[in-house]
């Protein structure tokens, strides 16, 4: 059962041939006997996942239920779930649980989920590569000395190996895309305001969206008829129809324009994973797409942007982390001072503490105009390159990442390093667009992506491109060999 899709669990179900129960029972069983190699589950909900298994079996047995109901899945751990530990991967939040669940674990929930426990990220969603959790770091199922990617390492290293068949994360700058490109899976991330909020740990406001991690797009688009909407509860939530995402996926590819900016192209990109996107596009050529070459002109202020802007909305989001209300706080502080400072210096990792200090010297007084001023108007100038793309092509392709996994603790040390393993994937979330990973192809046995991204609000069509290309291809099929020899 582990091996299957969604979409072929839920017709599992519904045919009778295995139960919710039977299902999720095996997969606790898996992640029991399997994820000390991988390091993908901070909290497991054994308990509370067979017994919403019970219930999702209830419906399905009086012809109740949908799409969704009994299929088993797992939350990043950044998303509050009520009455369990969400932690985001920090020692600052290692004893907090919530008493509500986020706006998308309460729709998935009523979807008829089985929500098995939260995955492993990297610490507040800051990082590349999984390893700036306090609780260690998640390992690739295809390589287990290499990273799985970040910040959702936990969710698209669970869904790799077998242990959940989908997964949420998040995606500030790529953290959907990227580790769902090094561990050969497809993760997709919706147009910022499409999926709620609220409930989700904030790293920056402005950039943060949750999005659905699977095996295949249709999966995806499954996942993500649950997960759209408005809520009144976030006023970043747009008010806008949600159209059903699994409605168009067999839409022929005739004519369709996909546009390839030559930035993406360049001496930054692997020349091997530059043969497998190559291939790739040739095989959507194949299907009845052309392809069209753009200009992302201002793709060069990608990273120095968002490394303005995310670090000083950071900073403000955290700051509420004082030792005073919740979360960590250190023992017999002597005074006010104290307690901020301990509280922090041991709560925070370094990764996170760098970027607080980054962002609080943007934002501080005589440097906001220099340079949190200018990076939002560079931000501008970035969403207008893709605006100018669009006018003459429906989607853009490239690569989601400059190369294959790497490995773990190569880059660690080097934190420019590790922030150019965002350069095709920051400029999406400056922009408010959607986009997709998808399997295709390997390098040295190591999972490659390829990116697709969508004119707002368009993710319907990148579903169905997506989901084209994994009817013409079988690189979403390939499974790592799981250590210890299970199936």
């Amino acid at each position: 059962m582990h091996d299957q899709t969604v979409a072929q669990l839920a017709r599992g179900l519904r045919e009778k041939r295995f139960s919710s129960v039977e299902l999720t029972q095996h997969l606790l069983d898996r992640i029991q006997q399997l994820d000390a190699n991988y390091n993908s589950f901070i909290s497991v909900t054994g308990e509370q996942a067979l017994s919403d298994a019970r219930r999702a079996d209830s419906q399905l047995g009086n012809g109740e239920g949908g799409p969704l109901t009994g299929i088993p899945i797992a939350h990043k751990d950044i998303f509050c779930t009520e009455g369990v530990r969400t932690s985001c991967g920090s020692r600052m939040l290692d004893n907090f649980v919530p008493p509500y669940n986020a706006t998308v674990v309460s729709q998935l929930a009523a979807a008829g989920t089985v929500s098995l426990g939260k995955t492993n990220m990297d610490e507040f969603a800051m990082g590349s590569s999984n390893e700036n959790s306090y609780y260690g770091a998640a390992k690739n199922p295809w390589n287990t000395s290499l990273v799985p990617g970040g910040s959702s390492g936990g969710s698209a290293a669970a869904v790799a190996a077998g242990l959940v068949p989908a997964a949420t994360g998040t995606d500030t700058g790529g953290s959907i895309r990227q580790p769902a490109a090094f561990c050969g899976i497809t993760g997709l991330k919706p147009t910022y305001g499409r999926v709620s909020r609220l409930g989700i740990v904030a790293y920056a406001s402005s950039l943060d969206q949750a999005g659905p991690m699977a095996r295949t797009a249709e999966d995806c688009a499954l996942l993500l008829n649950a997960m759209a909407g408005h809520d009144a509860g976030d006023s970043t939530s747009t008010v806008r129809e949600v159209p059903d995402y699994s409605a168009d996926l067999e839409r022929p590819l005739e004519g369709l324009r996909i546009g390839l900016p030559k930035e993406y192209f360049g001496d930054g990109l692997d020349a091997a994973t530059g043969q497998c996107i190559q291939a790739a596009l040739r095989e959507l050529e194949s299907l009845g797409a052309s392809l069209v070459e753009v200009a992302l002109p201002n793709s060069a202020l990608t990273i120095p942007t968002y490394y303005i802007i995310a670090p000083a909305e950071a900073s403000t989001n955290l700051s509420r982390y004082d030792g005073v209300r919740y979360g960590h706080r250190c023992a017999d502080p002597v005074d006010l001072h104290d307690l901020y400072t301990r509280t922090r210096e041991e709560g925070f990792g370094d990764e996170v503490k760098r970027r607080i200090l980054v962002g609080t010297y943007a934002l501080s007084a005589g440097y906001y105009d220099a340079y949190y001023k200018k990076a939002q108007q560079a931000r501008r100038l970035i969403r207008d390159d893709f605006l100018a793309c669009f006018e003459d092509v429906d989607i853009i392709a490239g690569p989601t990442t400059p190369g294959p996994a790497f490995g773990i603790g190569e880059k660690s040390n080097d934190p420019v390093a590790m922030y150019l393993e965002d350069v095709y994937t920051l400029a999406v979330n400056l922009a408010g667009l959607p986009g997709m990973s998808l399997p295709a192809g390997f390098v040295n046995d190591r999972p490659v992506g390829l990116q697709l991204i969508g004119r707002h609000f368009d993710e319907a069509r990148l579903l169905n491109v997506g989901h084209r290309f994994q009817q013409a291809t079988d690189w979403h099929t390939r499974k790592p060999e799981i250590a210890g020899g299970a199936a």
